[in-house]
């Protein structure tokens, strides 16, 4: 099959790859649709190795480069195995991500997440930018027949986006500022507003993302470059600030300015992944006495799981995101190339392996 191999730094190649087996008892086979390219494939061929395993095998799946990329995907049941009775062939389905053990403290009180010897796939283990691939039917959730499959691919950054809502505690009547518009954020902001926020301020540089996001409903955008954010969140929440403030940037500014937009008590949920140390001033925190929490990925039938359903009951609007559909052969002049390029241009880049 075709399909991306991630085999070194700078070094993905689109070639022609084993097809995965037959699916075990419990695992199904899908034919990949729309693969989604997350910030996390783009880091690893930039600055990789950063998860992908390479000088020996991950515990848990036994793989190591070269590995197939992609873990935001959707496609087609291809074939079940022997004991698979929930799904059938033909049917659509998106796949959560997150391999575990089952067996360690974090998996036995369902915080699969955390699970110690935790893999996800396309960094772990082949993923989805492929034609075909394995995964367990425990994962799997149907997309609603009204939920294009490419829509259906920005299920996992979505689920993203629904944990960290609902860790934070967002509720009915909250404010919510989220520092960065980009695909998470732009999630984040429409999840917040089916979890009852009342209002959700977006601090992005980019004029096309804050356009976005006032369309999908936020109530003030600001621009950094030409307003202090801060200034402007006090005036608009009468000199409270935010109840909320999600970080999703990823970067040292971002981290810098979020506790400076929580009201005193407030909440600092910081989902933005950063690879190095940074800096950020916690008088801010101590003064008004801010909870900072952190926000990891997503667990499959409680977070993931409702991200679909959001997806299928039209309150997250995804298609807005995708700005670019490009054949697995243009993964990296149209796809990772083009976001080092024009970056801002872009929010979600969809590969297809079968074009």
């Amino acid at each position: 099959m075709k399909a991306a191999v991630w085999h070194a730094r700078r070094d993905i190649r689109i070639e022609d790859f084993p097809d995965p087996p037959a699916p075990s008892e419990n695992q199904i086979q899908i034919q990949v649709e729309w693969c989604g390219i997350c910030g996390t494939d783009l880091e690893e061929y930039v600055y990789g190795p950063l998860y992908i395993p390479v000088d020996k095998p991950d515990e848990l799946t036994g793989r190591q480069a070269p590995m197939v990329i992609g873990h935001e995907f959707v496609g087609t049941v291809a074939k079940v195995g022997p004991k698979v009775t929930e799904f059938k062939v033909g049917e659509r389905v998106a796949p959560d991500t997150l391999l575990f053990c089952g067996e360690c403290w974090y998996c036995k009180q369902h915080l699969v997440h955390q699970c110690r010897k935790l893999a996800i796939l396309g960094l772990m283990t082949d993923g989805g930018c492929a034609q075909y691939v394995n995964v367990p039917t425990y994962m799997c959730f149907r997309l609603p027949s009204n939920v294009p499959s490419e829509v259906g691919a920005l299920a996992e950054p979505a689920a993203v986006a629904v944990r960290a809502v609902r860790t934070a505690g967002v509720g009915l009547g909250d404010s919510v500022a989220i520092v960065g518009g980009g695909t998470i954020g732009l999630l984040c902001l429409q999840v917040a507003l089916v979890a009852g926020a009342s209002s959700v301020y977006v601090v992005e540089l980019e004029d096309t993302r804050r356009k976005l996001a006032r369309e999908l409903g936020a109530r003030l955008t600001v621009d950094p470059l030409a307003m202090d954010p801060v200034e402007a969140i006090m005036e608009i929440s009468g000199g409270r600030g935010a109840d909320v403030v999600i970080e999703a940037g990823g970067n040292e500014k971002t981290m810098s300015l979020a506790p400076q937009l929580a009201r005193p008590q407030g909440t600092v949920m910081v989902i933005g992944l950063h690879n190095e140390p940074v800096r950020v001033n916690l008088f801010p925190v101590v003064c008004k006495e801010i909870v900072i929490r952190g926000s990891f990925s997503h667990i499959y039938d409680v977070d993931f799981s409702e991200a679909v359903a959001l997806l299928g009951a039209g309150k997250i609007q995804a298609d807005p995101l995708i700005t670019s559909r490009v054949g697995i052969d243009g993964l990296i002049d149209e796809g990772l190339e083009e976001l080092l390029r024009n970056k801002s241009k872009h929010l979600k880049i969809l590969i297809s392996p079968q074009l």
